[in-house]
């Protein structure tokens, strides 16, 4: 076996590739997706470990099952090294079951070797949830990796001690004073616990953190002059949020404390929701700088089970105590500008009859370009609740007035036309302008399909607001909910792709 390892490593290194990117995301070609980033600074290189996923487009599933690496001796320079299928699971930990490789992290122990804590699934051991965290070694970051407790992993909802959590997204700090803390948790719950100096063994007790308001998964600790910071995935909804409006997405909050074991205390956003639904984040010092690496769904063919990293620059407001870190704007490569367009739907302002709405849905999926193979709530406008509406209405409006001949709207649906419960395309739309002091009614045929958009034609309208009026199918007092995923305004001339108002439009009313 040892003959073999030199073979091993020829192997991975010629597997590697070398990455000229433009900007964000680093790896946007579509061939290889990047998720669930974990930076790592080492000497004069900073690496950064990401799982891959491999869903087939329209399907909605973490298919994940292995880990990659890239790293870069200048982030600015857009030069990488790729390193895929560094591990996967079930060859790393001979106790795990193949895929589901979850956001993990590498760490330099003080021995000088390296460490993956990986959650996995568990192929035995009788826990209601079999995610596990396991801990692999190996003498440099591309491997090849070993597990480094053969016996199992060192935390699961049977040790060591019982929980009745998730056990994954795994974040390790070795402190100033060589004592090493690991970070755990989803779904709202996060655990924290010392490890022995072995890396592996844990010291205990298994504690709850609290006071990191939001806390929905995707822990990351890190120290800075003194004070420790927990940045972490958060989801506090509504459209007041300085989170995120709705129920999918998340923002990267953090909190500090003054011990690795708290009190934590919550102090803001760094990182709005970006176009996945998922947020998962690391921050490292790197050359003078710091960096903050993340995922989005931008890479060609991307979506929120097709992700791929990001990395920016992050600063410090040290005019605070403790210092504060100041938001990151995410970044893109610089792209074409857009192409000309009929459809003056991109420029309005959306509201609807029932905003705010279901935090589920997202009124401004309705006119951010994008349709899903396989949408999710966040990816359109809806109403459903337990007691829906026989109608409802969505409305766009203008700073200025606009001509407009057509329009295009794309139902969504998860129940039947007819049905009077779940989602179903309405029994019947039409559109109205506004004019002449009232709302109008625009003639015309409107088709209710769904899976494609349903067009209509009219003679030219002049407004400044727009409605899509839709009777949801059903009688009495039970009807089907409505949703919209994409609903576009169409002038008679081709144009440019103007600007949304930064606020809204006053309402158009007598």
């Amino acid at each position: 076996m040892p003959a073999m390892i030199p073979l091993i490593l020829l192997a991975a290194q010629l597997a590697s590739e070398t990455i000229h990117s433009r900007g964000n995301p680093i790896l946007a070609d579509g061939r290889y997706y990047s998720t669930d980033p974990a930076p790592l600074v080492d000497g004069d290189t900073l690496w950064i470990l990401a799982g891959r996923d491999e869903a087939p487009s329209g399907v909605n599933d973490f298919i994940m099952n292995e880990w990659q690496l890239l790293s870069t001796k200048d982030p600015a320079s857009g030069v990488w090294r790729h390193y895929p299928a560094i591990a996967r699971p079930e060859r790393v930990f001979a106790w795990a079951e193949r895929g589901r490789a979850y956001a993990g992290q590498i760490v330099k122990g003080r021995d000088g070797r390296f460490y993956l804590y990986a959650p996995v699934l568990q192929r035995d051991g009788g826990a209601k949830d079999r995610f596990a965290i396991g801990v692999a070694v190996a003498d440099r970051p591309t491997g090849p990796w070993r597990d480094a407790h053969p016996s199992g992993p060192i935390i699961s909802q049977t040790v060591p001690v019982a929980n009745d959590i998730q056990n994954i997204d795994p974040t390790v700090l070795i402190d100033d004073d060589g004592r090493i803390y690991i970070y755990w948790g989803t779904f709202g719950r996060l655990r924290a616990m010392e490890l022995a100096p072995d890396m592996v063994t844990p010291k205990g007790p298994e504690q709850v953190v609290t006071g990191a308001t939001g806390f929905f998964e995707a822990p990351w600790i890190m120290k800075r002059r003194g004070t420790y910071y927990l940045l972490y995935a958060a989801n506090t909804t509504g459209p007041g949020s300085a989170c995120t409006p709705t129920l999918y997405h998340a923002c990267q909050a953090y909190a500090s404390a003054p011990s690795p074991m708290g009190p934590w205390t919550y102090r803001g956003v760094v990182l709005p929701p970006v176009s996945s639904t998922t947020s998962h984040a690391g921050a490292v010092p790197f050359k003078g700088r710091w960096y903050l690496a993340y995922h989005t769904a931008d890479a060609k063919g991307g979506g929120h089970f097709r992700r791929s990293v990001a990395l920016d620059p992050m600063a410090w407001d040290d005019s605070v105590s403790p210092p504060a870190i100041r938001p990151v704007k995410p970044s893109r490569a610089p792209a074409p500008p857009p192409p000309p367009t009929r459809n003056r739907g991109l420029s309005a302002w959306a509201t609807a009859s029932n905003a705010p709405g279901p935090v589920q849905y997202w009124i401004a999926a309705l006119n951010d370009g994008v349709v899903r193979v396989s949408p999710l709530p966040p990816d359109m406008w809806g109403n459903w609740t337990k007691q829906n509406p026989a109608s409802a209405w969505i409305e766009y409006r203008w700073p200025r007035p606009v001509t407009l001949n057509g329009a295009r709207i794309r139902f969504f649906a998860d129940h039947p036309a007819g049905s009077d419960e779940g989602v179903a395309p309405p029994a019947a739309w039409h559109l109205e302008y506004w004019g002449q002091g009232g709302w109008r009614r625009i003639a015309g045929t409107y088709p209710t399909g769904v899976e494609r958009f349903q067009e209509v034609r009219f003679a030219p309208v002049t407004t400044r607001c727009l409605r899509a009026v839709m009777d949801a199918s059903g009688a009495g007092d039970r009807h089907a909910g409505l949703a919209v995923e994409e609903w576009e305004a169409l002038s008679r001339d081709v144009g440019i792709r103007l600007a949304r108002p930064g606020v809204p439009p006053p309402p158009c009313k007598s």
